[in-house]
């Protein structure tokens, strides 16, 4: 629930910041939402890129799971992370 909220709201964020470039928002709001969605690009092309291992990871295209980690980040990531490490456990012998 909390991760599709998340989701959500990262991607209105996304869609406002676009929707800011070809209309006006009010009350001064188009560059803090612009540089809002910069920000978060710019921390999740670090995400990317540090949790490399596990983008490459997703059962679909490469190019897909690298656009889903640049728009959600961690919260696109860490799932595959986190069954990276349960398989690794299970194979990990008693």
């Amino acid at each position: 629930m909390i991760n599709t909220l998340s989701k959500v709201l990262l991607s209105l964020t996304y869609l406002v910041a676009l929707v800011s470039l070809f209309v006006v928002l009010p009350m001064g709001a188009t560059p803090v939402v612009q540089k809002l969605a910069l920000a978060l690009l710019a921390v999740h092309v670090l995400e990317c890129l540090l949790a490399f291992k596990y983008v490459k990871s997703y059962p679909g295209a490469l190019w897909v799971s690298v656009l889903l980690a640049l728009l959600f980040g961690l919260l696109h990531w860490m799932p595959l992370a986190k069954a990276a490490r349960r398989a690794a456990a299970d194979q990990t012998p008693a």
